[in-house]
């Protein structure tokens, strides 16, 4: 369990810079993968940690994992990409309110040979039933991240369990992102995948996007702060400046300024219906 000092001395206003004091000035957020992939905290957290003087650490791990970090109270903040799963987190004690945050969507990535003949498919579970008709191999995350949490709704749509074929077409990585699409470039392979971390990725090879587009490909992130009341040791206030922050029309506006190859990442959303 992550041990912080108690908070001498809290910002009352982000708007005056280098007002927050503590006797350890940090706090550690619990994230998925994905935004650490894209670059957006390379981006974000210096204007957040100069405007504050507030270190920001990450880890970044599945949603799963590190949902089962903060309920380990190893954590002062959790942003992940799971709603369901976040909600059930709140309503377990572990945290005090989620807050829609921003949105993209999931694309299924592939050769361009692409043998099960895929591109251009606006339903993902077509797409899905297609890969697995052909036995072409599909590369999974299996690692209970939110990515995978989304593919294994799109599969449950489908009458098929690829979990029966584990190991011959559908291969389980176990692995993050980034080295699940890594394996998959080598075998040749299908994958689903969020569209920020594809935007970022450098070793693409012959893989593009063939599947994209479709509703059930909506990818909403979350952002909740730990409750004290369960997580006695967390910074509860210095993770309150910091959520407000990302969620205020300030932090959304660079959310939805942050761009690589000319391509916007993030869509802010912390306004909507939650």
């Amino acid at each position: 369990m992550k041990k912080a000092a108690l908070i001498i001395l809290v910002c009352a206003n982000l708007l005056i810079a280098h007002t927050c004091y503590a006797r350890d000035n940090s706090i550690l957020v619990q994230s998925t993968t994905s935004t650490a992939n894209s670059g957006l905290y390379d981006y974000l957290l210096p204007l957040f940690e100069d405007s504050t003087g507030i270190k920001v650490n990450v880890v970044a791990v599945g949603t799963g994992q590190a949902i089962r970090n903060a309920s380990n109270c190893d954590a002062d903040v959790l942003l992940v990409h799971a709603k369901t799963a976040e909600e059930k987190f709140v309503s377990d004690g572990y945290g005090i309110k989620r807050h829609n945050l921003m949105y993209n969507d999931f694309i299924i990535v592939g050769p361009a040979e692409d043998p099960a003949n895929i591109h251009g498919l606006t339903d993902a579970t077509t797409a899905l039933t297609k890969i697995a008709a052909n036995k072409s191999i599909f590369a999974s995350r299996g690692d209970n991240s939110g990515t995978h949490k989304k593919e294994v709704q799109l599969w449950n749509k489908t009458s098929i369990d690829p979990t029966d074929n584990s190991g011959k077409w559908y291969r389980e990585t176990g692995s993050g992102m980034g080295a699940t699409l890594n394996i998959s470039i080598g075998m040749g392979a299908y994958a689903l995948t969020d569209r920020a971390t594809w935007i970022n990725f450098k070793n693409r090879a012959n893989h593009q996007i063939l599947v994209e587009g479709d509703d059930q490909l909506f990818n909403q992130y979350g952002v909740t702060v730990i409750n004290d009341a369960k997580c006695p040791d967390s910074n509860t206030a210095q993770a309150k400046l910091f959520v407000d922050w990302l969620i205020s029309t300030e932090g959304q506006t660079l959310i939805g300024n942050y761009r690589l190859k000319d391509q916007q990442l993030f869509y802010p959303n912390s306004q909507t219906e939650q």
